[in-house]
């Protein structure tokens, strides 16, 4: 049973679920439905599991030319490619009929259209150009969305605002782990920006760019009133606090300043969240 749950990378689905908590947190009018938070919480993360095992199934030839992957199930053969696809496809089902049954079909339609998204356009596009990274973080960032259409029934401006942060978040946490294992993408034919930018100088303007984009953006829930002035102040302090990562990084490119990017962005958006959580109004 270890490797069946290892195909389905925990340790980024819990990433997920406190994206689409915070997304339901935001949602919420009224009265709270915790039955409805429970069916969202845990069809996000039956979702989430199949489209990451498929994304294995799917790799598997790939992941076993990099040394961060070649210990995975499917390279190892510890779970065999049948018990791996059906494996997923049931957990995949069963999280859309989740979604839909325990929260709504608009939330069921998110989950759908992310899994679709990430393994059918992303997973396919990483061996032919560096736009997966852009093209990959729109499915990525589709927890708060179906957070909020699971509580509201329906996507406002909060919620975008939340997709917003969560998209642009995404890219220096990204783009670090490209860089710091660049040869092993390259190794599997995976066009990602460093395995092109052999120097990293796009690889880190890009870093850096996204960055400072993101303390704007991450700045609007104040102005929406979905956050009062605690969490403006944090917001702008964490803001920097990444934006500095990426100047490091323009600085002086190497994995070592990738690996504190990457560790700042660890940080960040836990954090983050527990600002909105704490500095909600009415609350």
């Amino acid at each position: 049973m270890r490797e069946y749950i290892a195909l389905t990378k925990p340790r980024i689905t819990w990433l997920i679920l406190m994206s689409t908590g915070i997304g339901y947190f935001f949602g919420v009018q009224e009265s709270w439905s915790w039955l409805t938070l429970l069916h969202t919480i845990v069809g996000t993360g039956l979702i989430a599991s199949g489209t990451a095992a498929l994304n294995q199934w799917m790799e598997r030839r790939y992941d076993a030319h990099m040394k961060r992957t070649r210990n995975r199930p499917l390279v190892t053969g510890t779970v065999s490619v049948a018990g791996a696809f059906w494996f997923a496809v049931a957990l995949s089902v069963a999280g859309y009929l989740e979604l839909a049954l325990g929260a709504n079909w608009l939330t069921a339609n998110l989950g759908l259209a992310t899994l679709a998204s990430y393994l059918f356009l992303y997973t396919p596009l990483k061996r032919k150009t560096w736009w997966a990274t852009t093209i990959g973080a729109f499915p990525g960032a589709m927890p708060p969305l179906i957070g909020y259409a699971a509580a509201y029934g329906d996507l406002t401006a909060q919620a975008w605002v939340l997709y917003g942060i969560l998209l642009l978040w995404q890219f220096p946490h990204f783009y670090a782990i490209a860089w710091m294992f660049r040869e092993d993408y390259a190794k599997a034919g995976m066009q990602m920006l460093p395995v092109i930018d052999p120097e990293g100088v796009r690889t880190a303007r890009h870093i850096l760019v996204t960055s400072v984009l993101l303390l704007p953006i991450s700045l609007l829930p104040s102005f929406l009133s979905m956050t009062g002035a605690i969490y403006l102040v944090g917001a702008t302090l964490l803001g920097l606090m990444y934006i500095w990562s990426g100047v490091r990084v323009a600085r002086e490119r190497s994995t070592v300043t990738a690996r504190k990017v990457l560790l700042a962005s660890v940080a960040y958006l836990p954090l983050l969240y527990l600002l909105m959580v704490v500095d909600r109004p009415g609350l």
